[in-house]
């Protein structure tokens, strides 16, 4: 497990999750979905092995980074989902996924969100619910 995921975040970084999480926030609450965004080909292309490793390279609302990772969320009917990466494609262990997933969604139980492992990309999944309440945000 790299020591880089488990490394304080910047306040450039805490920052961006913290505007990330309240725009969330503030979609749960209006009942809004939260998308992939729109493939660019001219910033990314879809992997030769794997699917979602090139997704969150567009600038988009819903994605962030820590160190060597990225982060990108998506909502879908019932759950939320959040996809954590590498930026140069190298593999994510799950603990490194998981220790992200702790940055990102302090104060969401852990017992409240599942985790769907993999090798290049770590996924997780949560109810729009779990983070009305629970989700702490600075400032």
């Amino acid at each position: 497990m790299s020591n880089l995921a488990l490394t304080a975040p910047s306040l450039e970084e805490q920052a961006r999750r913290d505007q990330i999480m309240r725009l969330i926030l503030d979609f749960v609450n209006q009942n809004r979905t939260i998308k992939l965004p729109p493939f660019d080909p001219t910033l990314s292309r879809p992997s030769d092995q794997f699917a979602l490793l090139s997704i969150g390279l567009e600038a988009n609302q819903f994605s962030g980074s820590v160190g060597p990772f990225r982060y990108q969320f998506e909502g879908e009917e019932d759950l939320l989902h959040l996809i954590i990466t590498h930026r140069d494609g190298e593999p994510v262990a799950t603990e490194e996924g998981q220790a992200i997933a702790a940055f990102v969604l302090r104060g969401v139980p852990p017992a409240l969100i599942w985790l769907r492992p993999g090798n290049f990309s770590q996924h997780f999944y949560f109810g729009h619910d779990d983070l009305i309440g629970n989700l702490l945000i600075e400032g």
